[in-house]
């Protein structure tokens, strides 16, 4: 995310604000800075004079702090406003850890993660599409693709678990749709158009400018709200644009014209721009994964969370975005494949996260899914949008097993799909619920039109 200032150039006629910056915006910022400035001083002076008079006439009235003060806050700027006042409401930090919300875009085939062994429905419908014999296996007669083999090591040490069989009936089989419903936990008339992480956020009490981050350009619709998240690709692109050789003078001058305002703009500036002093202290060296941890592809992602999370940020939700995933052809679900491959990206970004974060990984849980499954039927190659996907919940708390939630078998589809044994929205708050230690009413105000029932996630 950049924070920028206008870069058209001072007219020449303007030598006292050049003086201040070679930008007309930057300039005015700081010259409103020292009016406000010399406004506090001689308002202070008239105040500590007038309680001088008070005490000394005991029916004499003082100006009280908030009559001055007012006058203070009616001449910030609105260029320091619309930079900061959306950018980042934020609070004091507390330890109850960090959800991460990876979306896979496109429609993940969830039977090519994780699906019943020898099942005769799955060699009839989709003998092209079968996993391999160098699956992992799962409990309840489940395997996992190959491709997770970088995650061997937290499913034997019951950290990695699959649910099969999610949806909600309010999903179509249009991308869009279905992933804005996900994001938004519901439908946009349920929802209000708030993503549900953002409403999440609303019961993790308080938290640091950094508790809500985005990895990617734009800022995720499960964020988007009231809480003020980040959105960044990288913990370096958070920064005030501007003439190196003002930047101090324009984030001093910023710094002055929201203190002593009483008023709620005058935190979110002032954690607005400590955020910026985070980013730019974790920025200013390069950083050093720990030994024999490479981050490749969407592992980059994982990267700037990691330099965050161990840089003390205390990033409570964050979301990780990765697309890929709308296989209707060459889908290729053993070893070398397209989807394979794409798998494999992901597990070997996780298990590099999870290594890199060493024991901090005790007070972090990811759950990928993506907007619905696909068919259980192939077509030649690939497969077409359908309903039943997998979520998956990678967590450095044990987890109730590898198998999660209900499965009651493929004997019945729905209209050629994977039936909904577990809504995705039930999943979802349960993940969040063991991951923060909510109570139900809380997890019921996340998701305002789902009665909801908890999926044992943990163990």
């Amino acid at each position: 995310m950049e924070m920028t200032v206008n870069p058209y150039p001072l007219h020449p006629e303007c030598p006292d604000l050049r003086r201040l910056a070679d930008n007309p915006a930057e300039a005015l910022l700081r010259a409103e800075a020292d009016i406000v400035a010399a406004e506090n001083a001689a308002e202070a002076d008239r105040y500590r004079r007038l309680e001088e008079i008070e005490e000394a006439q005991q029916d004499g009235r003082g100006v009280t702090r908030r009559t001055f003060v007012a006058g203070a806050a009616a001449t910030a700027t609105a260029l320091a406003t619309a930079q900061f006042v959306t950018t980042s409401a934020s609070f004091a930090a507390t330890k109850t850890g960090t959800l991460i919300h990876v979306f896979l875009y496109g429609g993940l085939d969830g039977l090519s993660l994780v699906a019943p062994a020898d099942d005769p429905v799955l060699a009839k419908a989709r003998p092209d599409l079968l996993l391999g014999d160098d699956s992992l296996a799962l409990a309840r007669g489940f395997k996992l693709t190959s491709a997770f083999a970088p995650l061997e090591k937290w499913l034997k040490a019951g950290q990695l678990g699959f649910v099969p069989a999610v949806s909600d009936p309010r999903l179509s089989r249009s991308h869009f749709q279905a992933a804005d419903a996900c994001n938004l936990g519901g439908l946009p008339g349920e929802t209000g158009g708030r993503g549900w992480l953002d409403s999440l956020v609303d019961s993790l009490g308080k938290g640091t400018a950094f508790r809500s981050v985005g990895i990617g350009s734009t800022l995720p619709r499960s964020l988007v709200g009231v809480n003020g998240a980040i959105s960044l690709n990288s913990v370096g692109d958070l920064r005030l644009n501007g003439d190196d050789k003002f930047r101090a003078a324009t984030e001093k001058a910023i710094r002055g014209l929201f203190t002593g305002i009483n008023h709620p703009v005058e935190e979110a500036v002032q954690e607005g721009m400590g955020a910026l002093a985070t980013a730019q202290k974790l920025a200013a060296k390069p950083y050093a994964a720990a030994e024999g941890v490479e981050y490749q592809g969407v592992g980059n992602a994982f990267k700037q969370l990691a330099q965050l999370i161990k840089g003390g940020a205390n990033v409570r939700v964050a979301t990780v975005g990765m697309g890929g995933y709308d296989t209707h052809e060459n889908q290729g679900t053993r070893e070398g494949g397209q989807l394979w491959r794409r798998l494999n990206e992901l597990a070997n970004a996780m298990a590099a996260f999870f290594t890199d974060l060493g024991d901090r990984s005790a007070d972090v849980t990811i759950m990928v899914s993506s907007e619905f499954g696909r068919r259980v039927g192939s077509n030649g190659g690939g497969t077409d949008h359908g309903h039943g996907g997998v979520v998956t919940v990678l967590s450095g708390r044990k987890l109730a097993g590898s198998l999660l939630g209900t499965w009651n078998g493929l004997d019945k589809l729905d209209s050629g799909d994977v039936p909904e044994y577990n809504n995705m929205f039930n999943v979802y708050g349960s993940v969040a619920q063991g991951r923060f230690g909510l109570t139900t009413a809380q997890v019921d105000k996340v998701f305002p039109r789902q009665k909801f029932t908890p999926v044992k996630i943990y163990a």
